[in-house]
């Protein structure tokens, strides 16, 4: 990994990290939650490749963890998950719009599962709150990002080609 990319994963992890204790836009409902912003981290390092979202990932899980709880920071883990599958599918070709829409419902279905043993199999938690809630979430911010994005230097990403999508 050279220093340029070592930097950006640093920044973004730190990010993941910050969002929970800065963003005071934030949706409950127990027990699904929704920081604004939170997966701006996540997105950005799939254009980085596996590495840098695991890192990314782990961040986000720290932060959430240490401001909202334990609970809270095992659903952020699963952006591990959602970031290695998004970046392996960017680095397949796939544009980060098309990536946003299919880890999706993979982001929903692993946030449920992780919850699973705590809410004692009530469908509208588990389904609806929590599976569909993620959905949303993840794909508003996943519109954020695509914005964001257009803005950053085209030179930062190694693993992702822009410049294929924006003719």
């Amino acid at each position: 990994m050279n220093t340029k990319k070592l930097t950006i994963t640093a920044l973004l992890t730190a990010l993941a990290i910050l969002i929970p204790f800065v963003i005071v836009f934030k949706v409950v409902i127990p027990p699904f939650s929704a920081t604004l912003g939170s997966h701006l981290p996540m997105f950005i390092s799939m254009l980085l490749g596996p590495k840098v979202a695991i890192m990314v990932g782990i961040g986000s899980a720290l932060g959430f963890a240490i401001n909202l709880g334990p609970l809270v920071g095992a659903r952020a883990f699963m952006h591990v998950f959602v970031g290695i599958i998004g970046s392996l599918l960017i680095k397949k070709g796939m544009s980060l719009e098309k990536v946003i829409i299919i880890t999706a419902p993979i982001h929903g279905l692993l946030e449920m599962l992780v919850i699973l043993p705590f809410v004692n199999f009530d469908i509208f938690q588990l389904l609806i709150v929590t599976c569909v809630g993620t959905i949303l979430h993840h794909c508003v911010d996943g519109l954020i990002t695509v914005v964001v994005v257009k803005f950053l230097p085209k030179d930062i990403f190694t693993t992702y080609s822009l410049k294929k999508q924006n003719p």
